[in-house]
This record gives C-alpha cells, sequence and structure tokens, in this order.
C-alpha cells in the first residue's frame, strides 16, 4: 500500500469536475489518509467544495489555476496555450518534486502532448504507450497500448512489454506477471511482420520476461496473460468494442429481468448474486490509464467518471508513486539497448 506521498489532482478536467474530482478525492483521502493532494484549480470554485468535507481538512492544499484545458481543444492548442492550466500546472508539481504522480480526468490528447513535453520520455522509450485495466474470469489483465501511437513496430512492441510487465506487477501485485502478444492466431505464421518479428525478439532475447507467446482477441477476458501488448489503433478497437459489449449485455440482463412478474421475482431471489456481478462489472472499479514511458507518473481518468471511480485513479497513481516501477522498466530498456534493439 502506498504510504507517505503527494498527489497533485487537476481539479477542472472531466465532464463533471470540480464537484466529482473533490469528492473522488476525499474518497480517497479516506483510505489512504496519509496522503497529501494538492488540488490545481479554480480556487474560488474549490475551496466550499473543500471546506464541506472535513475528510480533506489538513490534508488538501489548494493551488489557484488561472484557466483549465477544455475538452474540445486539439494537443497542439493545448501545447501552445496550456501553459498556466490546471492539467499542466498538476503535470509540472510531478516534475518539480513536489508530487509523486498526477491525476486527470480531462481532455486525453491534450494530457498525452503535456505529459511527454513536461516530463520527457525515459531512455530508451522511442513512444509511451497507454494502458487499460481489462476485467477479465481471473481478475485484472494490463493492455497496452490502447491509443497513443496508432502503429507500434517491433521494438517498440518489446518496450511495451517491458513497461507492462513492470506496471502489472505494481498494480496487480504479482511477482512474475505472465505476457502475451495480441494476433489473429496463435500459429508462428500469423499476424503481420511487426507482431511476428516481436514475437521472435521477446521468446530469444534474455529479458527475464514470463512471455507466452501470441494470444488472440478472446483471450484478454478469458484471463489467459497478465499482460497482452498490442499497437494503439488495434488496442483501442478491441477496448471499445469490449466496453459496447459490455453495455449492451447489462441493458439486456436488465430488460429480462424486468419483463414481467415472474422475471421480477427471479430478480429478487437472485439479488446477491446479481449485486456481485454489477460489482464486478462496474467500470468505477477499473478506472485509470497510465501513460507509461514518462519520466513520472500521469495517470488518466475517464472523463465521465463519477466519485468512486475518481477515487479509484487515485489510488492506482498513489500505488505507482511508491512502487519500484520506472528502476525496473529503466534496468531493463538498457538491456535491451546493450543488445542492440532500437525502437523506430
Amino acid at each position: 500500500m502506498a504510504r507517505g506521498t503527494t498527489l497533485s489532482i487537476d481539479a477542472m478536467g472531466g465532464d463533471h469536475a470540480p464537484a466529482v474530482i473533490v469528492d473522488g478525492v476525499a474518497q480517497f483521502v479516506a483510505e489512504r489518509p496519509e496522503t497529501k493532494i494538492i488540488l490545481f484549480g479554480d480556487e474560488e470554485a474549490l475551496k466550499p467544495l473543500v471546506a464541506a468535507l472535513p475528510g480533506l481538512s489538513g490534508r488538501c492544499e489548494i493551488s489557484h489555476c488561472e484557466h483549465k484545458i477544455t475538452s474540445d481543444m486539439k494537443p497542439s492548442q493545448a501545447l501552445r496555450r496550456g501553459k498556466g492550466s490546471s492539467m499542466w500546472n498538476a503535470l509540472e508539481a510531478v516534475k518539480e518534486g513536489r508530487a509523486g504522480a498526477s491525476v486527470s480526468a480531462g481532455n486525453t490528447g491534450a494530457l498525452m502532448a503535456i505529459s511527454m513535453l513536461v516530463l520527457r520520455k525515459m531512455d530508451g522509450v522511442h513512444r509511451p504507450a497507454m494502458t487499460a485495466m481489462w476485467p477479465t474470469l481471473k481478475g485484472r489483465t494490463v493492455v497496452l497500448d490502447v491509443g497513443a501511437n496508432v502503429e507500434a513496430d517491433a521494438a517498440q512492441l518489446v518496450t511495451f512489454a517491458i513497461m507492462g510487465e513492470a506496471y502489472a506487477r505494481a498494480t496487480l501485485g504479482k511477482e512474475r506477471p505472465s505476457i502475451g502478444l495480441l494476433n489473429i492466431g496463435s500459429e508462428e505464421m500469423k499476424g503481420h511482420d511487426e507482431v511476428r518479428e516481436a514475437h521472435e525478439m521477446l521468446r530469444t532475447l534474455d529479458l527475464n520476461l514470463d512471455y507466452r507467446g501470441f494470444v488472440e482477441g478472446d483471450d484478454i477476458s478469458m484471463g489467459s496473460v497478465d499482460v497482452v501488448v498490442t499497437d494503439g489503433f488495434t488496442g483501442n478497437v478491441a477496448l471499445k468494442a469490449g466496453e459496447g459489449v459490455a453495455r449492451m449485455l447489462a441493458t439486456r440482463v436488465r430488460e429480462a429481468l424486468t419483463r414481467s412478474m415472474v422475471t421480477k421475482a427471479g430478480a429478487l431471489l437472485a439479488s446477491s448474486g446479481l449485486n456481485q456481478l454489477r460489482e464486478q462489472m462496474n467500470p468505477s472499479n477499473a478506472n485509470g490509464g497510465v501513460l507509461l514511458g514518462l519520466g513520472g507518473v500521469s495517470v488518466k481518468s475517464h472523463g465521465g467518471t463519477d466519485a468512486r471511480g475518481f477515487a479509484t485513479a487515485c489510488r492506482l497513481a498513489a500505488d505507482l508513486a511508491t512502487s519500484h516501477y520506472p528502476e525496473e522498466v529503466a534496468a531493463n530498456l538498457v538491456r535491451i539497448q546493450q543488445k542492440g534493439v532500437a525502437a523506430g
């Protein structure tokens, strides 16, 4: 469990900011009272929200920002106009060492662009990767990349595997997470050149990874491996498709259980199991994607999150801020550089 760290929060980012953000921070601080919080945003709007939550008293500092990054702002605009915004200043706090990690529910493209500019990339990382936590039959699986890069060559996929493995160890608590490379089949000849080349590198290079080979789309939800590696285009399509299927199933189950008095009675009898299923599928329990490969921790919360979901993203940020993830990634990146593997 994370102890004694400080989180910098973009309090103005997200569909329901700043109220939901402050409520989420309060829920998180109730669990982790040793964690300090810096809220970046409009001081006039934030003061009454913080004052209404006694649990934040003495644990929360407000840092006033004149403006915020809007949801419709393009990444290029955010880079030109974003300095001094709540998002930018929250990331600057991580860069300066005043905070161990930053959390924002704001504009995804802007956050990625500003994070890369402010925090910079780790040595040996050509392109950072965005992660997602995927609910499975065995718990959770880390999937990356889910949108930071449309394409990835073989060396970049190997880098994603290294970062994903260290991230899974820090977040899932597994000493030796297993890794799979997403493909259209498990056979050696399947897939495009980059995937097959990455497979050969992961299989033969001495990287001390528990690499299990190719996995297919249905293996993700089955929990066949702890980390699934792919390019951002494929990962994002898979993620959105999975979210759509989950919403469709939830709607159909609700319709089926409320269709008649008999089905309503059956739902009442099965309420304990249904509540457990709802809890397992609740997106608030898996909220928070991390842009891996940067010189600091930047966590992206879903823009439409509720307070519980934002608290989950804060928990993830605190755990990463006090983990050995950066050192583990750096050590393995040095190893692949020594072997002459370079991302293009």
